[in-house]
């Protein structure tokens, strides 16, 4: 396991010193503005992390249209299930692909949004066909699709990935996520969908203490994910995927946490 960090896709792809100031040589690329998702971009962001020695492990990819991260209006604005913004973030999803191609990466990740729990929802078919529309296009391409854990629970991802169908599949494990939406243990979700877990987000937080929002993050180490449990958990899996650590907050406290974190998994790791 290798630890990286996650690293915003800016200056036309000149952007990897967030990932060289703490020593790493590995991320995860994210951008939310696939009007980035070009050729020369891609040419040139392959270029600069060649050069700082930084390996793009996955490109984490957004998708154009609202989004709500909470309960109420997450629903209806997050991922591939809201049926208004459906084509084109698919749309977006294969541009992304096309970017990640170009790029030399493996996978495209992203957030697919609330699928919904029942599979006779008359949403939950069309969220299925649309993850088997990009899951082909990643395909055709040599690329694999990963679901960021999130808004499903454990056994609807589950469920999803065995009825897409498409082989290529895989699950980006941010076990903050399970928890900030009240969706499950990351440790347990393990015994549910472990043999698709291709990368993990090191991220920490705690369950909702309301119907509305999601629960807080955290610092690692200070939340409910119990990393020393999960790591070792990880390992008797035989996972081998790399720790992209994510701390959802900005300024000198995220830099002094990240650091901190990458001195921590590397305590966990050498046990």
């Amino acid at each position: 396991m290798e630890i990286g960090v996650i690293n915003p896709l800016e200056h036309g792809g000149q952007c990897f010193e967030h990932v060289s100031r703490f020593g790493l040589h590995v991320c995860q690329l994210v951008s939310w503005d696939n009007t980035q998702a070009t050729r020369e971009v891609a040419a040139t962001a392959k270029r600069e992390a060649a050069k700082a020695g930084v390996r793009i492990c996955a490109m984490w990819s957004g998708m154009p249209g609202p989004g709500e991260w909470n309960f109420s209006r997450g629903p209806a604005t997050l991922g591939l299930v809201p049926p208004e913004y459906r084509s084109i973030r698919v749309a977006a999803l294969k541009q992304w692909a096309d970017f990640a191609s170009w790029l030399g990466v493996p996978a495209i990740i992203t957030h697919c949004g609330f699928i919904p729990e029942n599979p006779g929802d008359p949403n939950y078919t069309p969220v299925v066909e649309a993850v088997r529309d990009v899951a082909r296009h990643c395909q055709q391409l040599g690329l694999e699709f990963w679901f960021e854990t999130g808004q499903e629970s454990p056994v609807v991802l589950l469920r999803t990935i065995e009825r897409v169908g498409t082989g290529n599949l895989g699950i980006n494990l941010d076990p903050a996520n399970l928890l900030l939406y009240g969706k499950g243990n990351p440790i347990d979700a393990l015994d549910v969908f472990g043999k698709y877990v291709r990368n993990v987000h090191v991220k920490d937080g705690f369950c909702p203490t309301d119907g509305e929002h999601l629960g807080q993050e955290a610092k690692v180490g200070e939340g409910k994910v119990r990393f020393p449990e999960f790591i070792r958990r990880l390992q008797e899996l035989g996972f081998t995927g790399e720790l992209i650590i994510e701390r959802e907050i900005s300024g000198e406290q995220q830099i002094r946490d990240i650091r901190d974190t990458v001195a921590y998994l590397q305590q966990l790791l050498a046990r």
